[in-house]
């Protein structure tokens, strides 16, 4: 008969618990096969990154004839010639006017529009909610000819004619606010969702307004999910380039998406190839900056509806 002293209870606590057989086999393979698919998918994203920025500071010759990982000096001047000959200096300053009236104006009538179908119930909400979630598989190209017009026929507006029309900032500013406010309010909505009730009964009780309710107390706990999706609108506005290449036709009024392929053009029948690369980061280094100023903040708006 087994007695206590030949199996003490330290040995059976500490005992590993014994495993199914397989379980460990299967979950390395997976992790393998994730962890294959992370790098391979890294490599993919990283390495064109990396070729566009060596290629940048070569000289043509050097971007001809050299591997393209080899680098013989750095060439500044490509980026001056980029910035000033190519005029994506132009284009670039464009692009920051109307990225700077686009996002926070959909940031602000997203989150309010989020926050009343989120927090609120009342006759036809889910109505207006799936308005704006069909919104997202409207596909743009179906509404370009309409929307040329409409842009077009604003310019005949009594008081807003002068500011608005084709070649205007604020008109393809509110059109990016307009192609941007389903993805908005659809993501928005799920995250106010997960705001705590308690709190804004409190601050009701307290005596606060519902209108700072929102800005004073429910707008700041949204930080999180404010930040993601901000990101995601300045990468979407940047970026864009259907949308300028039907509103904006006059040389000077270009956004950096046009003011690219225009060089990716010209610069293929003249062979200035480091002066296009130089251009391309140009346009990538506001937007990377700015991810990696507010990676963590858009991980934790990310995960917020999951952890929570």
């Amino acid at each position: 008969m087994t007695t206590v002293e030949e199996h003490p209870v330290e040995e059976v606590v500490r005992s590993p618990r014994r495993r199914a057989p397989g379980v460990g086999v299967g979950e390395f393979a997976l992790n393998l096969l994730n962890g294959t698919f992370l790098l391979i998918w890294g490599l993919v994203t990283t390495l064109p990154l990396l070729w566009a920025i060596v290629s940048s500071f070569k000289t043509n010759r050097e971007f001809l004839s050299d591997r393209w990982w080899e680098l013989g000096g750095l060439h500044w001047e490509n980026f001056a010639r980029a910035w000033t000959v190519a005029n994506i200096g132009q284009y670039f300053v464009n692009s920051v006017i109307v990225v700077l009236i686009s996002v926070p104006l959909t940031m602000l009538l997203g989150a309010m529009a989020a926050y009343v179908l989120a927090r609120y119930d009342f006759p036809g909400n889910r109505v207006i909610y799936f308005g704006f979630v069909a919104g997202l598989i409207f596909p743009v190209f179906l509404a370009l000819v309409p929307l040329f017009f409409v842009v077009r026929n604003t310019e005949n507006l009594p008081l807003l004619g002068e500011l608005l029309g084709l070649n205007s900032f604020l008109s393809l500013a509110l059109v990016y606010v307009a192609f941007s406010m389903p993805f908005t309010v659809f993501f928005l909505t799920a995250f106010f969702r997960t705001l705590p009730t308690s709190i804004a009964e409190a601050a009701i009780v307290d005596g606060c307004s519902h209108f700072g309710l929102f800005f004073r107390v429910m707008l700041p706990m949204a930080k999180p999910g404010l930040i993601s999706i901000g990101l995601f609108n300045v990468l979407g506005h940047w970026n864009q380039y259907v949308l300028p290449v039907v509103l904006m036709n006059e040389p000077d009024k270009k956004v950096l998406a046009q003011g690219l392929a225009s060089l990716a053009i010209s610069q293929g029948y003249r062979g200035d190839w480091t002066a296009l690369f130089a251009g391309l980061v140009i346009a990538l280094l506001p937007v990377l900056i700015v991810y990696i100023l507010f990676q963590k903040q858009v991980q934790a708006g990310l995960t917020a509806g999951v952890l929570k």
